[in-house]
């Protein structure tokens, strides 16, 4: 079995108001203590909206963190008390102006458990109808229908980026049948 560090002491050093970063002192698994850095994070939602023609709906947006356009599904975080499924339908709506009839749940996963708690909720959304998009004042947002077959390869060619992105494409290519050709 894993040893499970314990928290001797924990400080908050940072409040936003996306994230805050807390530092915890715990004792390791041979006794001695360390210091762990922890961004916490709400959590957020990420969505596969794809049309009937197995067309997904993708988004390219400026990332600062990265200093690049970012070609990625859409997602966007949590709000506090906010029920997954319904961030899920308002992120989309905002960014892309779809709305989606049905909405399967692929699962929760952490973003980068070394040195956050961020978990994000997937979702393959199909029955789309198209609207308008209202992304918030600060976002500047491209969209794209690209085939989910070819987002498929991209992913596996190392040419999405986004972790969340490709994970979630994998998960509704397998989910819509699309396997790699060859």
């Amino acid at each position: 079995m894993a040893f499970i560090e314990k928290t001797i002491k924990s400080k908050r050093i940072y409040e936003g108001k996306i994230l805050n970063l807390r530092i915890d002192e715990v004792v390791c698994v041979k006794g001695n203590t360390s210091i762990r850095e922890i961004v916490e994070h709400r959590g957020g939602v990420v969505m596969a909206a794809v049309t009937s023609d197995l067309d997904m709906v993708m988004i390219r947006q400026f990332r600062k963190a990265v200093e690049e356009i970012v070609f990625e599904a859409p997602a966007g975080k949590l709000e506090a008390g906010e029920e997954i499924r319904k961030a899920a339908l308002r992120e989309l709506e905002e960014e892309t102006g779809y709305k989606a009839k049905t909405m399967e749940y692929m699962g929760s996963y952490y973003a980068s458990c070394g040195y956050t708690e961020e978990k994000l909720h997937l979702f393959l959304c199909t029955d789309l109808i198209k609207g308008e998009a209202t992304p918030d004042e600060n976002e500047d947002i491209d969209l794209e229908l690209v085939p989910l077959e070819r987002l498929y390869e991209m992913t596996v060619k190392g040419e999405i980026k986004d972790a969340k992105t490709a994970l979630i494409i994998m998960l509704a290519a397998d989910k819509m049948g699309i396997k790699k050709n060859g």
